[in-house]
């Protein structure tokens, strides 16, 4: 990764603390540093104001370092010299010529102590700068271990000894390198690149309390989802099970799963909405059914809380359900079949109980919506400036033509399809350029700073791909006409690296 972006001036026996600071946070792929010079700094801990110390400025070998008020002169002073040969790792040398920072014994265990001892080049004595917000303040991750400095038990006493632990981004373990040029590293900025799941039709992606969330179908009896602190870290983020189906109505073929944050008479709770049928791939068996969790965590866990039935029209199947919340109502989205595919709107008296039977909300009217069928499904909410549109997938999946149309709320009765305008041309469509074919069933979700709008969805990489697991999530960034409608911009080719969304940990 990036982490010198600005050259260092060559002084005197502060770099010890720059790794230090380093060791603090996980080290995250990214670009190379550049070419960087030693440096003299003290090594601030960010939590309490501590700094990282010789004790007594000793010059015994294998004494353990110690966090102490700063202001103590050279025995807080340490040196940083890139190693040779590399763009990212450092040494830090204490006062006492020849002698390095050091994890003990090399070990990579929780709480080995940080030392000072011979300089001998070993993994032990090389850290990583991990940048980590502000320039200079970072973690110091030790090359052998991958774990990072920190004050036995994340204490703020002075006098604490310094030990290698796990890298978080907690303040306890984040350190300011006073002597490097700028304050420090710049940080990196993040980058991804799609897909951001190979295998992941159905996308239903949701940032919340420091951590992406990702759902997507699975086509068997399973519920699962994935999180990541960064979008590019979704692709290999391992899929938890969070529900298996056993129920006769919902127990196979689960696909299409949302997950809402909702309030309801037990306080707020994700609310999981997915289709399941009897059997699996039993299409006329299909129905929408919901979980509750049991607090606001998006990983639950979940329990089964009911078969959502339309009250007096359940004889056909229901599919791709979604929640929208208008002019404090409640209602859920769907498709079903009519001898056509159209959406339907419902209104729902809490998260999981129909208020009354379904209505049409949308049918395929135009040549774009029908080639290889006439199908109206995964209908999504986007809310932007008061106003409120869904956008809708269109024609069938198993064709590269499947892309999104656009309905505009015109303040009318929800449930009324009058009160909504199909635009005339679809807003996103297969890009042949860049190899991305039948883009549909998204979602949305903001950057974590809240300052970006962004499209999740699955595509295809070849024109011959079809409704199956093959079909992968991806994601990127869209904007606003003046016209304050969305524009969705154009399909990205996957593996290009693209900016990540703003506010995430820069690398």
């Amino acid at each position: 990764m990036d982490l010198s972006a600005h050259h260092r001036r060559r002084t005197g026996g502060a770099a010890a603390a720059v790794l230090l600071a380093a060791a603090l946070l996980p080290l995250l792929p990214g670009a190379p540093a550049h070419a960087a010079d030693a440096f003299t700094t003290t090594i601030v801990n960010q939590a309490n104001g501590n700094c990282a110390e010789v004790p007594g400025g000793t010059g015994t070998n294998a004494v353990q370092l110690v966090q102490a008020a700063c202001g103590a002169g050279a025995r807080q002073t340490f040196t940083a010299s890139p190693v040779a040969g590399t763009t990212d790792r450092w040494t830090l040398t204490t006062l006492t010529a020849g002698s390095c920072v050091d994890i003990s014994g090399a070990s990579t265990a929780d709480n080995a102590a940080v030392i000072q001892y011979a300089c001998h080049g070993g993994a032990n004595q090389q850290f990583r700068l991990a940048a980590n917000g502000a320039a200079g303040t970072v973690n110091l991750v030790s090359v052998a271990s991958g774990k990072c400095v920190a004050p036995a038990n994340d204490s703020g006493v002075p006098g604490t000894a310094l030990v290698q632990l796990p890298c978080t981004t907690a303040a306890g373990r984040t350190w300011r390198l006073t002597g490097h040029p700028g304050g420090g590293p710049v940080p990196t900025p993040r980058t991804y690149a799609n897909p951001i799941k190979a295998n992941g039709p159905d996308p239903w992606l949701t940032y919340h309390d420091g951590s992406y969330y990702l759902a997507t179908t699975t086509w068997n009896n399973t519920v699962t989802m994935r999180r990541s602190r960064t979008l590019d870290g979704l692709a290999g983020a391992p899929d938890t099970v969070l529900f298996t189906l056993t129920r006769p109505n919902g127990a196979g073929t689960m696909w299409a799963p949302e997950f809402h944050l909702l309030d309801g008479p037990n306080g707020r709770r994700w609310y999981l909405y997915y289709t399941a049928g009897r059997q699996p791939f039993d299409l006329g068996t299909q129905r929408i059914h919901v979980l509750e969790s049991a607090g606001t965590d998006p990983m639950g866990p979940y329990t089964f809380k009911a078969d959502l039935l339309d009250p007096t029209a359940d004889n056909t199947w229901e599919l791709d359900p979604s929640i929208m919340r208008l002019n404090g109502r409640l209602y859920l989205l769907g498709t079903y079949y009519n001898g056509a595919q159209p959406a339907f709107i419902r209104e729902l008296s809490n998260p999981w109980t129909a208020a009354g039977t379904r209505h049409l909300l949308s049918t395929a009217t135009y040549p774009w919506e029908t080639v290889g069928g006439s199908v109206n499904e995964g209908a999504e909410v986007l809310q932007h400036n008061g106003r409120t549109f869904i956008i809708f997938s269109a024609s069938h999946c198993s064709t590269p033509d499947y892309k999104l149309g656009m309905l505009t709320w015109t303040g009318g009765d929800p449930l009324n399809a009058s009160s909504w305008v199909k635009s005339a041309q679809p807003v996103f469509q297969r890009s042949d350029a860049n190899r991305v074919y039948g883009p549909g069933h998204n979602g949305f979700f903001t950057s974590p700073d809240g300052t970006e709008d962004w499209i999740v969805y699955h595509a295809n990489s070849s024109a011959s791909g079809g409704c199956d697991m093959n079909r992968s999530t991806r994601a990127q960034k869209f904007t606003w006409n003046a016209d304050g409608t969305p524009n969705f911009g154009t399909p990205v080719a996957t593996g290009v690296r693209l900016p990540a969304p703003s506010g995430e940990p820069t690398a």
